[in-house]
């Protein structure tokens, strides 16, 4: 095996230790601790602690599975939408597109509870996607009349301003005690999440993911310039019609169900083409989703354990450890664009 194959397989090998160890210590930890043995006890046995169970069943390992399953779904949408855009700074939240969906399922909600009765998990995925869907047709005709990648991504940045002005009038608004409590969901936030999202979010993300991971190939040729994917006989209409739906469901996925995240979809990406040091999907797309995984789980056992019993959104905690990525990235485009 060479170097380079050695490398990757040991990065896999690494994110997958760090998934496993988090996923433990986000079931362990919390504001009532359950140490290894009593979790061990609690699944084999649950009639003899049947209040570690309810916890561990009930609460934990939804919250776990869905900070699993979305924070990858998010870091695989940011990857695409960077192949898609040529721009390792475009992602879910900076274009807006997170902000669009929040922003259809919170009207959803406000109409349906209004009318006494509570979308489902499939009606609250559609509405997102719809937005997702609107949001991104926007940053289409946007930037089919700009050249410069950085006015489209300031473009994005201000559709997202206004998506989530909107939202917040819609929750701030209202009267009804169910839709005040929409806060915590627009502000981002895993708590909550029951089995049966996390089942949907699961039939929506991986059947997405494996679609993704099968355009690896016309997504390598499509890195080389369009002109070359189409030389080398990718459809490039259809591709491009299928980065956006692939992008804008996974995004919709997590905003459905988690409200916006931010930063994952550019930082994770980021990462681990650095730790790889390639961007080709055939590797980068199955690493993205596990970094992303790991990255929100990290992220959301501090949103939970820092100031317990106060819980912080998730994209408070996001945006401190993936902004200072951006900004590195950044700063080294620019140094690079100096020295070349």
């Amino acid at each position: 095996m060479d170097t380079r194959r050695q490398r990757i397989v040991i990065s896999y090998l690494v994110l997958a230790v760090l998934l496993i160890v988090l996923i433990i210590l986000n079931i362990c930890i919390g504001s009532a601790d359950i140490s290894l043995r009593r979790l061990w006890d609690a699944l084999r046995f649950p009639e003899n602690d049947k209040i570690a169970y309810n916890i561990i069943t009930g609460l934990r390992i939804p919250r776990t599975a869905a900070a699993s399953i979305l924070g990858g779904a998010l870091a695989v949408a940011g990857f695409l939408l960077q192949n898609f855009f040529a721009n390792p700074i475009a992602g879910p939240y900076i274009l807006g597109i997170s902000s669009g969906a929040k922003l259809s399922v919170a009207l959803l909600m406000v109409i349906s509870l209004s009318h006494g009765f509570a979308a489902n998990s499939a009606e609250m995925v559609l509405a997102a996607f719809a937005g997702s869907l609107l949001s991104m047709g926007i940053i289409l005709l946007i930037s089919a009349r700009v050249r410069r990648m950085s006015v489209l991504i300031v473009c994005g940045v201000m559709i997202g301003y206004i998506c989530s002005a909107v939202t917040d009038l819609v929750v701030n608004f209202s009267d009804d005690s169910n839709i005040v409590n929409l806060h915590n969901w627009s502000m981002g936030s895993f708590s909550g999440i029951g089995s049966p999202e996390v089942m949907t979010s699961a039939c929506i993300t991986v059947p997405v993911c494996i679609f993704a991971f099968m355009l690896s190939k016309p997504m390598s040729a499509y890195q080389l310039g369009e002109e070359y994917a189409r030389n080398s006989g990718v459809h490039i209409k259809a591709f491009r019609i299928s980065l956006i739906l692939l992008s804008s469901l996974l995004s919709a996925c997590v905003t459905a169900f988690a409200g916006p995240v931010s930063f994952v979809g550019v930082a994770v990406p980021h990462l681990i083409k650095s730790i790889y040091r390639t961007a080709r999907p055939v590797f980068i797309i199955p690493a993205s989703f596990l970094g992303g995984a790991v990255f929100c789980l990290f992220c959301d056992l501090i949103t939970r354990t820092l100031f317990a019993p106060t819980e912080l959104s998730i994209s408070t905690v996001t945006s401190v450890f993936g902004a200072p990525v951006v900004i590195y990235m950044l700063l080294n485009r620019e140094r690079w664009k100096e020295n070349g």
